[in-house]
């Protein structure tokens, strides 16, 4: 399931979701929330700002942003090599 997957920073992911069109929202706590207007209405989603952020929840977060922005998963794994 996520193998394969990068050691990758909430501040990396943060990074490469505002390149795809993503917006920070807000902060709190260990949580970044960004936005995105899409073609299906507004996506939100939450990024936890970790050092690592764990395999199985990085898996899901760029499961969800594949489905949501019509990107295949692989090329998002690829932009945070």
């Amino acid at each position: 399931m996520s193998d394969g997957l990068p050691q990758v920073s909430g501040q990396n992911l943060v990074r490469l979701l505002e390149r795809l069109g993503y917006e920070v929202v807000r902060q709190k706590g260990s949580h970044v929330r960004l936005t995105k207007l899409t073609s299906s209405g507004q996506h939100h989603l939450s990024v936890p700002a970790h050092r690592v952020i764990a395999k199985g929840t990085l898996n899901d977060l760029l499961s969800v942003v594949s489905v949501r922005i019509g990107v295949p998963k692989e090329d998002l794994i690829a932009e945070l090599r």
